[in-house]
């Protein structure tokens, strides 16, 4: 996967200057720049495609409503991750941090994950990836999946969870030797 910063051809600053000139389009370029690779760092924290797309509307939402709030130290990137992080976090706790497992016996739940290619089943290293992932606690997860997904720097990380580089390189790094270790264990 290419790198996140990748997908953003346009300054934080030439969004921002959008969304102050002209409200409406500013969030339509905000919406086109961001919205997909904000879905997919919720769907990473929520799992279900419902969930993912409650807690991106609201974030979205919180973006438009709280701009003025950005402040010059953050980017407006890692302050959009920042948000989308909380609010996936959000939904997460009000439905349940487990709602679906992927050894959860119900199947009609784990058809309804499958049916829009979050995981691809046939990939049997893919899916226990993903249990590996699940398995991390909130902080350690996350970071693996700004890091491994986003490929975002430890700096950037730092922001968008309101933390230390320290750590989030602590974080990072016991998750990575947590799903090494979840990996060889669990042929």
């Amino acid at each position: 996967m290419a790198a996140v910063e990748a997908l953003y051809t346009r300054s934080d600053k030439e969004i921002l200057r959008a969304v102050i000139s002209n409200p409406d389009d500013g969030f339509r370029l905000l919406l086109k720049q961001y919205k997909e690779p904000i879905y997919w760092h919720i769907r990473r924290i929520t799992v279900t495609h419902s969930d993912a797309e409650d807690a991106l509307q609201e974030t979205f939402m919180r973006v438009f409503r709280n701009l003025d709030k950005l402040n010059e130290e953050m980017s407006l990137t890692a302050w959009v991750f920042r948000i989308a992080t909380n609010e996936a976090i959000r939904q997460r706790e009000r439905y349940g941090e487990s709602a679906i497992s992927l050894d959860d016996d119900d199947v009609s739940e784990a058809h309804a994950i499958a049916a829009d290619d979050y995981i691809d089943y046939s990939d049997l290293e893919a899916v226990k990836l993903q249990k590996a992932i699940r398995s991390l606690p909130p902080k350690q997860q996350i970071a693996f999946n700004l890091r491994y997904y986003d490929e975002f720097d430890y700096a950037t990380i730092a922001q968008i969870t309101e933390s230390t580089v320290n750590n989030v390189k602590a974080n990072y790094h016991a998750a990575k030797e947590k799903i090494i270790h979840f990996m060889n264990s669990n042929d």
